[in-house]
């Protein structure tokens, strides 16, 4: 077995990655977050986030940035559909049922053909 001797150039590179793998730590530490030992590895201070923008002021920008892209963003891309704003006042479900009651036979079958594969 031979035994390699440490070069400069190896002593850099070790000490230029402690100091980028340690950075995040030291970052986190005067934060927000803290590291901690429990289930989800961190504990939470409020106290200690600095926010320049009031809450009226996030929302009014994500807003504006919802009908720049035409309803969808980031915050709500992969969500449900945007809620659709009644054209009036609805249906009872005494009128539904009678609907469906009172309906044709062909009229019967095209509504039963949307469900059908």
């Amino acid at each position: 077995m031979s035994q390699r001797r440490l070069t400069w150039s190896s002593l850099i590179a070790a000490a230029a990655a402690t100091a980028a793998l340690g950075m995040p730590g030291m970052a986190a530490a005067s934060g927000y977050w803290h590291p901690a030992n429990n289930e989800a590895g961190v504990t939470t201070h409020p106290d200690h986030f600095k926010s320049s923008k009031t809450r009226a002021e996030v929302r009014a920008e994500a807003e504006a940035a919802m009908r720049q892209q035409g309803g969808l963003s980031r915050f709500n891309a992969n969500s449900y559909p945007a809620p659709v704003q009644a054209n009036g006042p609805g249906k009872t479900r005494q009128q539904v049922i009678d609907e469906l009651v009172n309906e044709t036979p062909a009229a019967r079958a095209e509504r039963e053909s949307m469900w059908r594969n």
